[in-house]
């Protein structure tokens, strides 16, 4: 276990009236919602950063999507881990995590049973993201992020590992993977996982709303983070490896806000992210290693505060600061989970980065180019509201896309499919 707590530091008042006008749309007060409702836009629309290219013109049919519900009765379903047997795991918001035996309509949900009394279930805050590991026919491992209190008070985040029982009615809590994750009131927890093609874990974090953190590469909020998924320590070649502060031999970027989704480009093994602006410009990010993706409400430290008028992506202050390949422009969608798209089925979406939107209340589907930057964005109709916020995107198994609602009643684990 590698044990990185920190005492963080207690947010501080927004110190401007502009500040207080660029509410999040993730904030403590309201959740996920506050801000305006961006309109909806049409069936398939285009979107470009400014450093982007033109879209390029598409070369094959967009599917239609059909829509199933698996599952139902969960409460804030956070993230989806599929097992060998054909079942999954979802983890919910409120400190439970159940058992689903299939992956088709209909299937049955069990509460496992696990010791998860010292999670922090407040704000944003809670059992959040979820990853199986690969090993899991043979060693029944899966990792969880979560908030940790003690004596009712918030501590951290932490990683855990879990060893399923083998009927899937339990797990047992095996180690704390890693902690010192900052936590201040829940808000801006993140935290999103998986795990890349060196067998490593890779975390998106969240900068507490504290404005210090998202810069401080002594802290592991407002970071993505590298490590060994089997002994917690920072992989050898992150690009902070030989720093002398354990913490920031872990980070792999920082600079962000809330990262909330994570995802794993087929074939280039890249690395993109989904993120929370404030009031304004939601992120999908590319990572690259090292590199500042320039979110700063601390202005440089010239201001004590968190001001969350500053750009999400200030290049004026962080001119080497990476731009997003898409951003939501002046309203947010609280945009969340995200997945790849992979095989022929999907037809023009084959290779597209999907987001989540929970505010948004759809799914976007990024369609790149061969460079990474984005070529089209499109929003299938089927998805376009029915089911309300949308929170987890996960590819299964058999090439179906796997997302959780989160509306806080009878929430329901959906398999999206393109119809024949």
């Amino acid at each position: 276990m590698r044990h990185l707590r920190r005492p963080a530091p207690r947010p501080v008042a927004v110190v401007s009236g502009l500040a207080l006008l660029a509410v999040t749309a993730c904030s403590s007060g309201g959740g996920d919602d506050v801000g305006e409702v961006p309109a909806p836009r049409p069936s398939s629309s285009t979107a470009t950063t400014e450093e982007s290219p033109s879209p390029a013109p598409r070369s094959t049919q967009e599917p239609d999507l059909a829509v199933e519900v698996v599952a139902d009765g969960f409460e804030h379903g956070w993230d989806v881990g599929f097992l060998p047997d054909g079942g999954a795991l979802v983890t919910e918001r409120p400190a439970r995590l159940s058992y689903v035996s299939s992956l088709r309509k209909g299937a049955d949900v069990t509460r496992v049973r696990a010791d998860l009394d010292d999670v922090f279930v407040e704000s944003e805050g809670g059992l959040m993201g979820l990853v199986v590991h690969p090993d899991f026919a043979d060693s029944r491992r899966f990792t969880t992020c979560q908030t940790h209190e003690e004596n009712g008070s918030p501590v951290d985040i932490r990683l855990v590992t879990w060893r399923l029982s083998a009927d899937g009615a339990s797990a047992e809590r095996e180690r704390t993977l890693l902690d010192g994750l900052p936590l201040s009131t829940g808000r801006h927890s993140g935290c999103r996982m998986v795990v890349d093609e060196d067998g490593a874990l890779v975390v998106g974090t969240g900068d507490t709303a504290v404005g210090s953190i998202p810069q401080d590469l002594t802290s592991l909020g407002g970071k993505t983070l590298r490590l060994d998924l089997e002994t917690g320590d920072p992989m050898p070649d992150n690009p902070f490896a030989d720093a002398d502060d354990e913490a920031k031999r872990y980070v792999t970027s920082f600079g962000h806000r809330n990262i909330q989704g994570i995802a794993l480009q087929p074939g280039t093994g890249e690395v993109y992210t989904a993120e929370h602006g404030p009031s304004f410009d939601d992120e999908v990010n590319r990572i690259e290693s090292g590199a500042n993706y320039g979110w700063d409400p601390a202005q440089g430290g010239t201001v004590g505060g968190y001001d969350e008028s500053v750009p999400m992506t200030d290049r004026k202050r962080y001119p080497d600061a990476v731009p997003a390949i898409w951003q939501s422009g002046r309203s947010t969608q609280a945009i969340c989970g995200a997945a790849f798209l992979e095989g022929e089925q999907w037809g023009a979406f084959d290779g597209a980065l999907v987001i989540t939107a929970l505010k948004g209340a759809k799914l976007l589907v990024l369609q790149l180019k061969d460079d990474g930057t984005l070529a089209d964005v499109a929003i299938p109709e089927s998805t376009n509201g029915p089911y309300g916020r949308l929170r987890a995107a996960r590819l299964g198994p058999d090439g179906a896309l796997y997302v959780t609602t989160t509306n806080g009643d009878d929430d329901k684990l959906l398999r999206i499919t393109p119809r024949t």
